[in-house]
């Protein structure tokens, strides 16, 4: 049995850290895990920036109820499920994808959690667990699943590999040609051919 996985940001929804600089004016918002794949070093360096401008978590949910999933992702999770379970695996938060998971139907989510102080101020992070995308993968495989997985960054490039099938979705020029042994597409039609290729359905 199959359980297909998807990153989150940059795969079903736009990137929130990107919409959130665009939204503040602060560009420095805009790295993401496309541009430094140690998420925790990534993460505190946002967590200075927010701290900076006084910055907390109101402000971002503020922000991401204004975000709509990619045109057609819906459509596509809803195209699928009815073929192989479905789990996306994220590095956002629980604070942050509510929203989100509402307009994409409610599908199941692995994801972290943010410390929040009593003011709003976010003051952490806690992970999951380390590594969380590809220990979530074999941990799946370790209970019988055969998974497939697909992503856009460094940190997805672990659940890909570690898949029985891999695949990049809208990922970069770089990231694509440091991995030229995965497939790699950018329309969520193609995808879906590949995924039910794997499915034989």
């Amino acid at each position: 049995m199959f359980i297909t996985c998807f990153d989150l940001e940059g795969v079903l929804v736009p990137e929130i850290w990107i919409a959130f600089a665009e939204e503040t004016g602060i560009p420095e918002l805009r790295k993401t895990t496309r541009d430094e794949p140690d998420y925790d070093k990534l993460m505190n360096y946002r967590l200075d920036i927010l701290k900076e401008h006084h910055l907390g978590l109101k402000e971002i949910q503020e922000t991401i109820a204004k975000i709509d999933p990619f045109p057609g992702a819906k459509e596509f999770l809803d195209e699928l499920r009815p073929l192989t379970q479905v789990v996306i695996i994220s590095d956002t938060f629980s604070q942050f994808a509510g929203p989100l998971m509402k307009k994409l139907g409610w599908p199941t989510i692995f994801c972290n959690s943010l410390e929040v102080a009593d003011d709003g101020t976010i003051t952490g992070f806690k992970m999951r667990v380390e590594n969380s995308k590809y220990s979530t993968v074999k941990a799946l495989q370790s209970i019988g699943f055969e998974t497939i997985a697909s992503g856009d960054s460094y940190n997805d490039l672990g659940m890909i590999k570690a898949s029985k099938a891999g695949f990049l979705f809208r990922s970069t020029d770089q990231i694509k040609a440091d991995n030229p042994d995965i497939p790699a597409y950018d329309e969520y039609s193609d995808l879906l051919a590949a995924i039910k290729n794997v499915l034989g359905a």
